[in-house]
């Protein structure tokens, strides 16, 4: 039941916005939470986190364990961290840290505190915002109607068999691959088969959500040597469910479902200007005039848009 969408800008834009305006048209799929994966201007060294502390009673120890870590790994914040807290327990930072000397030993290490404060998003352009409540109300606390990029997406979530908690929700970081994350809707019924496959590949995964092993999934199919389409076409052989996925990186965003195509995602591209999701009148929030809509289903299970001038190899 959940709503996802995808947004591609022709230049940097209010991607926040509009992604805003995408999930606000799709909240009556998901009421437990709302997320968003933003591409910002990538910067050329450091990367920037998203994050959240789960008490804010030992925010100020949790901090500094976690500052502790990034010293230990050659890395320090190049300025002070943004807290955003309110009347819930768990806080949300946002920081920026110069390179780890070797960033999936740096994550894994950070993972140690992962039952204190959890690493998010990790990224030279990718910032993920997620949190409990509507696309409104997460936009309006997180600041994302303000957030500038070329593309992004969004997820709004209706918890089925994971938990109802604001780290459970979308997007997904594929952890520890910087700055690629991914949207789903649906059901992984090999779940348990393929997590047990990536962890004894020394893989971590922080939830029982099954979009979560998917972003890992895709990006360790890359790693050993895949293109993204490659990766994409082969899920849907390889894994088993009902399901549509988005998956970003910072060069665009691929898709791809299942053999029955049971999950609708519709999209509109007025030349490389695009917008996706899960409802047509959505993408109309979008695109308000006149304008050809493509229902991917059928045979069409999976695919690829660039953003500008750059593309993702065939």
């Amino acid at each position: 039941m959940c709503g996802i969408a995808g947004r591609i800008m022709q230049g940097v834009g209010a991607v926040g916005r509009d992604l805003v305006d995408l999930m606000d048209a799709q909240s009556h799929r998901g009421a437990d939470s709302t997320g968003f994966a933003i591409y910002g201007a990538p910067r050329d060294t450091g990367y920037v986190l998203r994050g959240m502390g789960f008490n804010k009673a030992q925010m100020d120890g949790d901090l500094a364990d976690f500052m502790n870590v990034l010293r230990d790994h050659g890395s320090d914040f190049l300025s002070e961290p943004k807290i955003l807290s309110d009347k819930n327990k768990h806080y949300c930072f946002r920081m920026e840290i110069k390179d780890p000397a070797d960033l999936t030993a740096w994550v894994a290490d950070a993972d140690t505190l992962t039952d204190r404060i959890e690493i998010q998003s990790c990224g030279r352009s990718l910032e993920i915002i997620k949190d409990m409540g509507g696309s409104s109300e997460v936009a309006d606390k997180h600041g994302v109607r303000d957030m500038h990029g070329t593309h992004g997406l969004g997820h709004a979530r209706l918890a089925t068999e994971s938990s109802v908690l604001p780290n459970a929700s979308h997007p997904f970081w594929a952890r520890p691959f910087s700055d690629v994350a991914i949207v789903h809707n649906g059901q992984i019924t090999d779940y348990f088969t393929w997590r047990d496959k990536l962890e004894r590949q020394g893989y971590r995964f922080l939830t029982e959500n099954d979009s979560e092993l998917i972003a890992v999934w895709v990006s360790d199919q890359m790693k050993a040597g895949l293109t993204m389409p490659q990766a994409l076409k082969k899920s849907i052989g390889s894994i088993d469910g009902v399901f549509t996925y988005m998956i970003a990186n910072p060069d665009g965003i691929g898709f791809a479902k299942d053999r029955f195509a049971m999950k609708p995602l519709v999209v509109i591209d007025q030349d490389g200007d695009l917008a996706m999701a899960t409802e047509e009148q959505a993408v109309r929030r979008v695109f308000p005039g006149e304008c050809d809509v493509i229902n991917h289903d059928g045979p069409s299970l999976m695919g690829l848009w660039g953003v500008g001038n750059r593309s993702i190899a065939a």
